[in-house]
This record gives C-alpha cells, structure tokens and sequence, in this order.
C-alpha cells in the first residue's frame, strides 16, 4: 500500500511561487528591454527558473513537514557536499575564490558531523 503524500504547506506554495513569478519576469524584461539590461534578465530568468526546479524536486523529494531537519538528519547528502567542496577546492590552486571552496568544504564537513551525531543520538 502507498502512503499518501500530505497536501502542501501556504509557506511551500509560496516558496515555489517566488522564483516562478521571478523567471516571468525577468523572461519578459529579457524579451523587452535593451541587450545588455536584456542579457542580465535572461541570466536571472535563468537563475530564477533552476532555484524554482531545485526547491520543486526538494519538495518532492522530502514530503511533510520539517524539511530542513530531514536533509540535516542526511549523512549522505552532508558526505556528498563535502567531497565536492574539496573537490572544487582542490581544482581552484592559485585562484582567488579558493576560499570560498575551503569555507565550503569545513560547512559539508560540519553538515556531515551534525547528520552522524543526529543519526547516532536517534
């Protein structure tokens, strides 16, 4: 038997909603207004239409309420953003960002700790 998926929450709708709304507009204002102003309406009409892609898969993928203590409580999503983060960090010798990538990889590596120590405790 499937479990049935509890119906969404006002706050997911309007999650969902903003970034929606978003890549609308800046579609339009990237169709109407001059080319460079143009290209940087697309670019966030872009940017907007893959937040609203990825929040719609996590919202899909972790149903109910406490999403964010669900994905904290995930040992293997915390391991995989930190094996990126060295990843990236390693690749990035010499350039100017590679901070960024180390700040990065100590928050995965701080996500991970948390998950097992949450997992362990419960």
């Amino acid at each position: 038997m499937t479990e049935l998926r509890p119906p969404w929450s006002p706050r997911r709708r309007r999650t969902l909603g903003g970034p929606a709304v978003g890549a609308v507009v800046c579609g339009i204002g990237a169709l109407l207004l001059p080319a460079e102003i143009g290209v940087t309406a697309a670019l966030l009409a872009a940017l907007c239409g893959f937040l609203f892609l990825v929040a719609l898969v996590l919202f899909f993928a972790v149903p109910g309420p406490d999403t964010v203590g669900t994905l904290l409580r995930s040992p293997s999503l915390g391991g995989a953003v930190t094996v990126v983060a060295v990843l990236l960090w390693f690749s990035t010798a010499g350039q100017p960002l590679r901070w960024l990538w180390a700040l990065a990889a100590a928050a995965g590596l701080a996500w991970l700790a948390t998950a097992l120590w949450l997992v362990r405790r419960g």
